[in-house]
């Protein structure tokens, strides 16, 4: 039977994983939101 209290002491997080997460929060990726505003910006009359 597999003791969990045993196990979370063994556990150690994966490196690779904290280094991808702090890949995808800096990164400032223009996503399809932003690309849609501009193209609205764009074709609203000028008033």
């Amino acid at each position: 039977m597999i003791n969990f209290e045993e196990e979370l002491k063994k556990f150690a997080p994966s490196l690779e994983v904290g280094d991808t997460e702090e890949a995808i929060y800096n990164r400032d990726v223009t996503d399809v939101t932003d690309i849609l505003r501009e193209m609205l910006k764009d074709t609203k009359p000028n008033k």
